[in-house]
């Protein structure tokens, strides 16, 4: 035996088990993080509308006309539609997850994640009843 180690230019094919396209079918755990992550394109595509929204304000009352004239299309109710439902899973799940990644300590206790939940939906119907009265006018 030598004293010093052997190296091959050639690095060993390791063993690596073969993994589905749809592993996160096999859990329902699995499932939802994965519909989790993917809703979160719903947001982009709000946020997209908002900013097409506003191009359409600047630009003056006939762009906006079309620009209404466009979202009251079947195509973009049905999109709108089904986009609101993935974004409020997305806002649901986020909601469940706060308490597990903001740990909040009062007078070296810690805070039940309960009261941190009902926070953020008490916080969600405040600044929706704003929203509504606001635009109520």
């Amino acid at each position: 035996m030598s004293t010093q180690p052997h190296y091959t230019p050639y690095h060993p094919k390791w063993y690596r088990r073969r993994v589905s396209v749809w592993w996160w079918l096999e859990r329902w755990r699995f499932t939802k993080f994965v519909l989790r992550e993917l809703t979160s394109v719903s947001v982009g595509y709000f946020a997209l509308i908002l900013l097409f929204q506003l191009r359409a304000l600047k630009r003056g009352p006939e762009a906006y006309a079309d620009f209404l004239g466009l979202m009251k299309s079947p195509l973009f109710g049905v999109l709108n539609g089904i986009a609101f439902l993935f974004v409020l899973y997305h806002t649901i799940t986020w909601f469940h997850l706060t308490p597990k990644a903001l740990v909040v300590r009062l007078g070296g206790k810690r805070v039940p994640d309960s009261l941190i939940l009902a926070m953020n939906y008490l916080a969600w119907i405040a600044l929706s009843a704003a929203v509504v009265w606001i635009m109520r006018g």
